[in-house]
This record gives C-alpha cells, structure tokens and sequence, in this order.
C-alpha cells in the first residue's frame, strides 16, 4: 500500500503542469486605426456547456481587443438585437451570418470564434471580419493543456488510496478497485475547473497577441 501512495505523489508533480500556444496572421497593408467598434458575435463548440461558457470566452477575447483599443459590444447587447432581428445562433457561424449580425449591430468589423475542443486539452480559432466586403482581416489559432483530467485522476487515487490503507489491506486487488472507483468518480463529477478558465486566458492571450493595436501603441 506504501509502494501506491508514492506513486500517486509522484505522478501528481508530473502531470499538472499546463503548455499553451498560438499563432495568428494579419492582413498586410489593412489600417487598423480607423475601426473602433468590433462584436464578438458568436463562440460555437460542442464541448461548451451552455451559453455560460460560450459568453466566458467571448468575454476574454473582449478584453483582449480592449487590450489593442478597439471598443467591444456587450454581449447581452449581442444577443438582444440579434433576437430582435429573428437571427438564431446558428445563423452568425457563417462567415455571411456573421457579416450580417454586424450589419445589424452597426459595427465595421465582427470576430467569430471556434472552440473545437474544451477540456483538458483545448482549441481556439478566431477570426475578424470585415462587414463591408467580407474579407478576414486577422486569423489565429491556439492550443492549451491544463492537465485537469491527470491531476484529478491523481487526486482521485490518493483519495482512494487512503480509503483502503484506512479500510485494511486485504489484498492487492482490492487496493487497485478502490483506487479504480476513486478515479472514475472524481472525473465523472467534474465540470468546468478554474484550471481551464485559466489556461483559456493564456492561450487566448497568445491567439490575440499580432491583432493590431488600434493607434499602434
């Protein structure tokens, strides 16, 4: 039993430590300058749980382009004129759904956001575009790693590991089914952790990094 409360510490240094990355491309020559107002008008990935998250993310990349100067639209304001206009969700996932929404919300430029994937391991694609004629004028993609399942199987196991030391060892097969239990049970009751809110921020962060500074600061 020893010899198992080790090893689930030592795996526990090994696999919660977290890596981003991203890159992303502008279109040369566009002037940044003059835009101002810019809707994050849709974030779309099946791994989001609900619209919560989806307004999370869009959040951050609002921040982000508060960061360069430019001045985002709320996104309850989003949602609001959209639902007026009888557009649905489903509608802004395409580059003309998403031109348009901007017509409506009377901003030059709108940015639509992808999720492909939002768990221990997470992807992001973004893009800006321009209303008048459709064009992308910025793309980037990124990807992180929070290593939220590994360290919740590890502490899972520990739970379970001193359950049985307390328990009594009666043999090693049981040890193994009670570490086995602890672990399924602690990744089946996890929803989103602060550790992807976090790691969302950072590669966001690297995603957003070229977009042009509104007054090139």
């Amino acid at each position: 039993m020893r010899s198992i409360c080790i090893w689930t510490l030592t795996i526990s240094f090994i696999f919660v430590i977290g890596c981003s990355s991203g890159e992303s491309y502008v279109k040369t020559g566009y002037n940044f300058s003059k835009l101002d107002k810019i809707a994050v008008v849709s974030v779309e990935g099946s791994q989001l749980r609900g619209r919560a998250a989806k307004n999370q993310i869009g959040d951050i990349f609002a921040m982000e382009l508060l960061k360069k100067g430019y001045s985002p639209i709320e996104r309850s304001q989003i949602d609001k004129l959209t639902e007026e206009q009888k557009l649905q969700a489903s509608d802004v996932t395409t580059t003309e759904g998403a031109v348009q929404a901007g017509r409506i919300l009377n901003v030059p430029v709108v940015l639509m956001v992808n999720v492909p994937q939002f768990s221990e391991k997470m992807s992001f694609t973004a893009k800006m575009i321009d209303v008048e004629n459709g064009a992308i004028l910025w793309m980037g993609s990124g990807e992180g790693d929070t290593g939220k399942t590994l360290s919740t199987i590890v502490g899972a196991a520990a739970g379970a590991a001193a359950g049985v030391a307390v328990a009594g060892d009666e043999s090693s097969s049981q040890a193994i089914g009670g570490i086995a239990g602890g672990v399924i049970g602690g990744v089946a009751g996890n929803a989103l952790s602060p550790q992807q809110s976090k790691q969302a921020r950072k590669v966001i962060t690297k995603i957003c990094e070229s977009i042009p500074a509104r007054f090139g600061g």
